[in-house]
């Protein structure tokens, strides 16, 4: 060996008493192993081995795999159905209302002095003209007799002025003068006239007095609020009516009217607003009825109801309605095909035993057992059920 050459010559040296010569560096040489490569063809034939046996489950099944069962398709569900037809019905608006009175204003003194006599008392009937108060007339006396006076010395003056004036003694400023003197006289006169008139406080219609705060002896000044006078005959009975409803009503429709005090009057509308009130967006629409003897106060609670029409419509039970995914109402039918269809609703007219609505087929049934359990489109075992009336 090359290595064990060198030690030994370099031990020689040492023996000879010479000194070692330096040793040349020698090059790295690498010699494959025959033993590594086998290593490496024995892996790769296991990974063959492997793929293979994996492989073979689907070339050549195992006879004992176990048979996939097919799932069964589930069978229609089974509901009740009733065949319901369309009938004529009446449609009605309904409305919560007040009764108002026909006319109601407060009483006023149009002069200021002393009232004299009162003739009327608080809830009496009194017509158009009547009068209810009359003040102290002794003042307006007095303005009387002066104003009378005036008016004559006025119109001696007037005529005297004329008289020099045809003289040529007077010239025809003194006569304009008198003249205007004159007409002021008259104006007066005419005022006097007039508060004589307002002495007297009379009823502006027909009606009843409501209220009255006078006394005899009392002082009240022009303007006071002496008393209320308030018409009941005819009565008029307000209610709101909502936008979407508006179209529904107009002047002249008959209108039953049912008051909380359980009377019953039959009227006709005859006002419907054309301005939404700003707070409630509802229109305000009056119905007015007959109460010629007066047995219906105002200010009670009334509900009205008018006829706006006729429709074809179902009447079915409220427990078959139901709502679709979007929140619609409406009801589940079962076609001839034995599928289930959803027809939207709008309810007409509503009873104590049920309800009127339109939006289905003149004639349909109608799923009133199991609506619950199916949706549009599914295919049901429909079988007879009860009717619904």
């Amino acid at each position: 060996m090359t290595s064990k050459s060198n030690a030994k010559a370099s031990a020689d040296d040492q023996v000879n008493g010479s000194e070692p010569t330096a040793a040349k560096p020698q090059e790295l040489t690498f010699i494959s192993d025959k033993g590594a490569s086998c290593s490496t063809w024995i892996a790769a034939l296991l990974v063959v081995a492997i793929v293979g046996w994996m492989g073979s489950g689907f070339i050549f099944p195992s006879k004992d795999e176990e048979a996939v069962v097919a799932r069964e398709e589930p069978k229609p569900i089974a509901v009740a159905v009733t065949t319901s037809k369309a009938e004529t019905v009446t449609q009605f608006y309904q409305a919560e209302g007040q009764a108002l009175p026909d006319r109601d204003t407060m009483m006023r003194a149009e002069t200021s002095g002393d009232i004299a006599e009162v003739l009327v008392r608080k809830g009496q009937d009194v017509e158009a003209g009547d009068v209810v108060a009359r003040f102290d007339a002794v003042s307006n006396a007095a303005d009387a007799d002066r104003a009378a006076e005036e008016l004559a010395r006025a119109q001696r003056e007037f005529d005297n002025a004329e008289k020099l004036l045809d003289r040529g003694v007077a010239t025809a400023d003194r006569v304009s003068q008198a003249r205007a003197t004159l007409a002021a006289a008259r104006a007066q006169v005419t005022i006097v006239e007039q508060e004589a008139k307002t002495l007297n406080i009379t009823a502006p219609f027909t009606g009843r007095i409501e209220t009255l705060d006078l006394d005899e002896g009392e002082f009240v000044s022009a303007g006071t609020e002496v008393g209320r006078l308030v018409d009941i005959t005819p009565l008029t009975v307000a209610i709101q009516v909502p936008q979407q409803s508006l179209t529904r009503l107009s002047v002249g429709q008959t209108a039953t009217v049912k008051f909380i005090t359980g009377e019953e009057r039959t009227g006709k509308v005859t006002f419907v607003g054309t301005s939404a009130a700003s707070e409630t967006r509802t229109f305000l629409t009056e119905i007015e009825i007959d109460n010629n003897d007066g047995a219906i106060p105002a200010g009670i609670s009334a509900e009205v109801i008018i006829p706006t029409g006729e429709a074809k419509a179902h009447f079915l039970s409220p427990s078959i309605v139901s709502l679709d995914v979007k929140g619609a109402l409406g009801v589940k039918t079962v076609n001839k095909e034995n599928g289930v269809e959803f027809y939207e609703i709008s309810v007409v007219k509503a009873q104590i035993d049920g309800i009127w609505v339109t939006g289905l087929p003149d004639e349909v049934d109608v799923i009133t057992v199991g609506q619950g359990f199916v949706n549009a489109s599914e295919t049901v075992a429909p079988r007879a059920g009860e009717t619904d009336k």
